[in-house]
C-alpha cells in the first residue's frame, strides 16, 4: 500500500513558511516560532523577500532558491498572493499546503475568484491543500506545531478536528492544567480541498490516536463526511460536537414530512448510522472521549446508583430519564444479598442510598452486587463528604470493585477539598470520575448510544431489502410523465400508482370529474366512501373543507360532491379543480393512524421519517428519521424511537397493529428514494395500521430531474450494499461458486480463510510474516465503504456454512480517477480460473464506477500472480523505490 496521501500533513521531514517574520502580531512569525519551540525534526526553511534570516534561520526569496525537497508549505501571506504560491509549491514537488490567510471565499466576489484559482492549481498538481483562513495543524508526538497559536499541545491520544481555529486555541488552553493530551490537532478553516472525510480517514488507521473529536459547524460533501466517519468509527471511537443546533434547518415545507423533519434530526441520524457519538458541550466532549478511550464493553443503558445521600441519587435518576438511560428494578437475588449485608434501613432499590455514615467496605459490597446483577449495565458510585465519610478509601474500594467486573463503574465525588484524594485514587486507576450527577449519567449514556450506534454501523442494507419485487421502471415513467407535462407535484393517483410500484398496500381510488361520475363509481366501489379534492394546488386538504367522509348512500354522493367544490372554490378561488378522488371509507376499528415520509436535506439527501399521522400531526411532532436505505433491523429501530411506538402493541380494546406489514413499507419507501433520485418529498399521512396490515389513504409526491451523475446512488449519503454486483458460476469440476461483494458478518469466513492459506500465500498478499489478521485488519476488511472502496469475496458450501475460496478489493485513490488492487485465492483452489474471474469483475466495477486506471504492487519473484497479470494485459515494472517489487498497471 502507497503512504497516505495525509501523510506530508501529519509527519512531514521538510517544512517551508512563506510569510514567515520577526514582526510581532505576524502570522508566519508565529508560526516559524511555533514549530522551533516544538523541536520540529526536520528541515525548516523561512520564506519571504524581505529578509535573508529569520529567528537565526536563512530565509529564500521563493521556493526554488532552497534547492531542496520540501514535503509541506505553511502559507501566511496575503489572499492575493496564494494561488501564485500554490503553483509555485506544485512546480516543485510539494505535496500540501497549509493555508492560513484569509481572504477567500468569506470576501465576496474577489474571494470567491481566488479560492477557485487555488482550487484549480492544487488540482492540477495534485497538492492537498488545508484550509484557507485555517490555524493549521498540531502533531505533538512528531514535533510539528504548525500553528499560530499562542498554545502548544501535550502528547496524548486523543485527536481534534474542528472547523474553527479559536475553538481549537480555548481547547488547547483548557488542555494542558487539565492534563489532557493530543495525538493531533487539525483546523480546517474553509475547507476548500481536505476536509473531516480526508482527516478521519487518516485518522482511522493512525496508531497514535485511541479516540477522535470533532468540532463541526457545516458539511460540505455529505458523502464524504459519512464515509469518513463510518470508517474511522469502525475502529476507534468518534465524538462530535455540532453547531447550530437550533439553526432554521427545520423549513416549511408543502407536506408535512417537511414541516417536521430538520437538520438537526438528520445530522443525529447521520452520526447513528455512521456509529459515531454526539455531545452537546464541550465538557460532554471530553466527559464522553474520557469513557469511550478503553472501549469498554456496554450491555445496555440499565444504570445501578450507588449513593450515601438520597439527593444526589434522585438527580441522578432524573437526569437518567432525560437522557435515556433506565434506572431498573434491582433483581430479586441482589435485594436479598444487600439486605444481609447493609443496615437495616438502606433505600431497598434503585437508586441504592446505602446511607450517610457509609464505610468503604459498605461501598464494596454495594458495588459487587450490582456489578453482579444482571439487570444492570454498569455502576455508577456517588459520594458526599459527611462527619464519617473517608473518600479516599471508598475510592479504592470502588477500584477494587470496578477490577473485579468488566461491567463500567463511573464516580461522582462531589465536593472540591474532602474528595480531591478520592479523584487522585480514581486518576490513578483510570476509573472515570465526574463533580456532578449528571455529568457522570450524561457520561454513562455515552457508553450505550455509543454501543446503540456500533450496532447500526454494523447494517449494510441494499436498495433491494424488502420482500416484494419492485417496479422502478414503471415508477420513473409516471414520474417523468408528470415532469414532461412540467409538473412537480403528483396527483394522487400518481402518488399512489407510485407507491404500489414498491410494494406499498394503498386504498384504490379513482379521479372523477362529475357528480354522475362520482355516483356510479361509489356504487361500483361501494359504500361508505370517501371524498377528496383533487387539486395541483392544495397540499392539505382538510384544511380548506376538501374532504367529506363515511358518505353513506347514493342521494349524499352528488351532494357531497357539489358541496365540496363550492366550499373549496370559495376558500382558494385561484386553485385549479379537476374534480375529486373517490375511494373505499378505511374504517377498521382498531385503526392506527401513522405518517411515513420523505425529505431532501439540503446536505445528506433523502430521509425517511416516520411517526404519529392525522390532521394534528404538526402539534403532536412525534417523529424519528432515518437515513436510507433501511433494512429490517433500522425500520423496528426507526419505529421504537417514537411514541407512537407503544400504541402499536395491544392496548385496552385495541389489538396489536401487524408490526411486520409496517416494517414492508418502511423498507419499501427506502427502496424507492434508493431507486428514484427524482423524490423530493414524500408524505403518507394518514398510513393506517390495523391487526390485518397497514393502507396508505393519501399521498403526495414532489419529484424534481435529477442531476446526471455516473456515482451509483450519488444522491444519498450512504451507499447501499451493492447486492446487485457478483453472480453464480461453476468450476470445471461442478463446485458452485458465488461472488458476491463483503459483508460485516464475513468476518470469521475471512479470518478463517486468511489463517488457512500457506505462509508462502501470506507473505506474498501482505509482504510481511502474518499468522492471522488482526482485529483492526478484520474490521478494516471487511466492514469496508461501499462508495470508495470494493472487495468481492468467492464463496462455496460446505457442509451447510459458507466457505471463502478467495477475495479481490480495490481502494480508489485520492485522485479518484485510479485504484489500488489485490487479489488472493486459497491454495487448494489455484488452477481452475478463480482469480481471473475476481479480477475481472473487480474491473468491471472500477471501470463501471468510473475509475480509469488499476495499479497495484508485488513480490518480484510471485510468479503465479505475475503470469495473471500478464494474461489480463496489465504493465508490469520494476518499482522505483524497491526492485524487489514490480508495479501493475492497466488502462480501464
Amino acid at each position: 500500500m502507497r503512504p497516505h496521501y495525509l501523510d506530508k500533513l501529519f509527519a512531514p521531514e521538510s517544512v517551508a513558511v512563506f510569510g514567515a517574520s520577526e514582526k510581532t502580531g505576524s502570522v508566519g512569525g508565529q508560526v516559524l516560532r511555533n514549530l522551533l519551540a516544538a523541536g520540529f525534526p526536520g528541515s525548516l526553511y523561512a520564506v519571504n523577500p524581505k529578509y535573508d534570516a529569520v529567528m537565526d534561520q536563512p530565509c529564500f526569496e521563493r521556493l526554488g532558491d532552497i534547492g531542496q525537497r520540501v514535503d509541506m508549505a505553511v502559507v501566511a501571506t496575503p489572499a492575493e498572493t496564494v494561488p501564485g504560491i500554490v503553483r509555485e509549491c506544485g512546480e516543485h514537488g510539494v505535496e500540501v499546503a497549509v493555508v492560513m490567510s484569509a481572504g477567500f471565499g468569506e470576501a465576496g466576489a474577489k474571494g470567491r475568484r481566488l479560492e477557485r484559482d487555488l482550487e484549480e492549481y492544487a488540482r492540477y498538481y495534485g497538492i492537498r491543500v488545508l484550509g484557507p483562513n485555517c490555524l493549521g495543524v498540531i502533531r505533538p508526538g512528531r514535533g510539528v506545531n504548525a500553528t499560530f497559536s499562542n498554545n502548544s499541545a501535550e502528547p496524548g491520544n486523543l485527536a481534534l478536528v474542528s472547523q474553527s481555529g479559536a475553538l481549537c486555541t480555548a481547547i488547547l488552553d483548557w488542555a494542558r492544567p487539565h492534563q489532557v493530551g493530543f495525538s493531533a490537532m487539525v483546523s480546517l478553516g474553509d475547507a476548500a480541498d481536505v476536509d473531516f472525510g480526508d482527516v478521519l480517514d487518516y485518522l482511522a488507521l493512525d496508531a497514535q490516536t485511541s479516540s477522535i473529536l470533532l468540532y463541526v459547524e457545516g458539511i460540505h460533501n455529505a458523502r464524504g463526511f459519512v464515509s469518513g466517519l463510518r470508517s474511522a468509527a469502525r475502529l476507534k471511537p468518534v465524538i462530535v460536537v455540532k453547531a447550530g443546533r437550533h439553526a432554521a434547518g427545520s423549513r416549511a415545507a408543502m407536506s408535512h414530512t417537511g414541516a417536521l423533519v430538520g437538520g438537526d434530526d438528520v445530522f443525529d441520524s447521520a452520526l447513528g448510522r455512521a456509529g459515531a457519538v454526539r455531545a452537546r458541550t464541550i465538557d460532554q466532549l471530553f466527559a464522553a472521549a474520557q469513557m469511550l478511550a478503553e472501549r469498554p464493553k456496554v450491555g445496555g443503558s440499565r444504570l445501578g446508583i450507588v449513593t450515601n445521600a438520597g439527593g444526589p441519587g434522585v438527580l441522578a435518576t432524573d437526569r437518567a430519564i432525560d437522557v435515556g438511560v433506565d434506572v431498573p428494578e434491582l433483581a430479586e437475588g441482589t435485594v436479598e444479598r444487600l439486605n444481609q449485608r447493609l443496615p437495616e434501613h438502606w433505600s431497598g432499590g434503585n437508586p441504592l442510598d446505602i446511607l450517610g455514615d457509609a464505610s468503604p467496605e459498605r461501598y464494596g459490597e454495594a458495588l459487587s452486587a450490582c456489578l453482579a446483577d444482571r439487570n444492570l449495565d454498569g455502576v455508577l458510585a456517588m459520594l458526599t463528604p459527611q462527619a464519617m465519610t473517608r473518600p479516599r478509601e471508598a475510592a479504592d474500594a470502588v477500584v477494587e470493585a470496578h477490577r473485579a467486573s468488566d461491567k463500567p463503574v463511573l464516580a461522582c465525588w462531589m465536593g472540591e477539598e474532602q474528595v480531591a484524594p478520592g479523584w487522585q485514587r480514581f486518576r490513578e486507576a483510570q476509573v472515570p470520575y465526574f463533580g456532578s450527577p449528571e455529568a457522570a449519567v450524561e457520561a454513562f449514556s455515552y457508553l450505550a448510544t455509543h454501543r446503540r450506534n456500533q450496532e447500526q454501523l454494523l447494517q449494510v442494507p441494499g436498495p433491494r431489502s424488502f420482500r416484494s419485487e419492485p417496479d422502478p421502471e414503471g415508477a420513473r415513467l409516471i414520474i417523468e410523465g408528470a415532469l414532461a407535462e412540467h409538473r412537480e407535484v403528483l396527483s394522487e393517483m400518481e402518488s399512489k400508482a407510485v407507491l404500489t410500484a414498491f410494494g406499498v398496500p394503498v386504498l384504490p381510488s379513482v379521479e372523477v370529474t362529475s357528480a354522475n361520475q362520482a355516483l356510479v363509481m361509489a356504487e361500483s366501489i361501494g359504500f361508505p366512501v370517501a371524498m377528496k379534492i383533487n387539486s395541483p394546488d392544495i397540499s392539505h386538504k382538510s384544511d380548506v373543507g376538501g374532504v367529506r367522509l363515511n358518505i353513506g348512500n347514493a342521494q349524499a354522493v352528488r351532494h357531497a360532491y357539489n358541496e365540496l367544490l363550492e366550499e373549496v372554490a370559495r376558500q382558494l378561488p385561484e386553485a385549479r379543480l379537476h374534480g375529486v378522488v373517490l375511494e373505499r371509507m378505511y374504517t377498521h376499528p382498531h385503526r392506527r393512524e401513522l405518517l411515513v415520509g420523505v425529505l431532501r436535506d439540503p446536505v445528506f439527501g433523502p430521509v425517511v421519517s416516520f411517526g404519529a399521522g392525522g390532521t394534528a400531526v404538526e402539534i403532536m411532532r412525534d417523529r424519528a428519521v432515518a437515513l436510507p436505505p433501511l433494512n429490517s433491523f433500522l425500520a423496528r429501530r426507526l419505529v421504537e424511537e417514537t411514541r407512537i411506538s407503544r400504541l402499536l402493541d395491544a392496548y385496552r380494546n385495541l389489538h396489536a397493529a401487524d408490526r411486520t406489514a409496517l416494517e414492508s413499507t418502511l423498507l419499501g419507501v427506502s427502496e424507492l428514494v434508493c431507486e428514484l433520485p427524482h423524490i423530493q418529498e414524500l408524505d403518507i399521512n394518514p398510513l393506517m395500521a390495523d391487526p390485518e396490515g397497514v393502507w396508505a389513504v393519501d399521498a403526495r409526491v414532489r419529484v424534481k430531474a435529477p442531476t446526471p451523475t455516473l456515482e451509483p446512488y450519488g444522491h444519498m449519503a450512504i451507499h447501499p450494499y451493492p447486492s446487485e454486483l457478483g453472480g453464480h458460476f461453476q468450476l470445471a469440476d461442478g463446485t458452485e461458486i458465488v461472488i458476491r461483494p463483503i459483508r460485516p458478518e464475513d468476518a470469521e469466513i475471512e479470518q478463517e480463510f486468511v489463517r488457512n492459506l500457506s505462509e508462502e500465500s501470506k507473505y506474498y498478499r501482505f509482504m510481511r510474516t502474518l499468522h492471522e489478521l488482526t482485529q483492526e485488519m478484520l474490521v478494516r476488511f471487511t466492514q469496508i465503504d461501499y462508495d470508495r472502496e470494493m472487495a468481492f469475496v468467492a464463496v462455496t458450501k460446505r457442509g451447510g456454512r459458507e466457505v471463502e475460496l478467495g477475495v479481490a478489493r480495490y481502494t480508489v485513490n485520492p485522485d479518484g480517477e485510479s485504484c489500488e488492487f489485490a487479489i488472493v485465492v486459497a491454495d487448494e483452489w489455484r488452477r481452475q480460473g478463480l482469480g481471473s474471474r475476481l479480477a475481472q469483475i473487480l474491473m468491471e466495477t472500477a471501470k463501471e464506477r468510473g475509475l480509469k486506471v488499476m495499479e497495484g504492487e508485488m513480490l518480484s519473484n510471485n510468479t503465479e500472480m505475475r503470469a495473471l497479470a500478464e494474461r489480463l494485459h496489465f504493465t508490469v515494472r520494476p518499482s522505483d523505490q524497491d526492485p524487489g517489487i514490480l508495479v501493475l498497471r492497466k488502462e480501464l
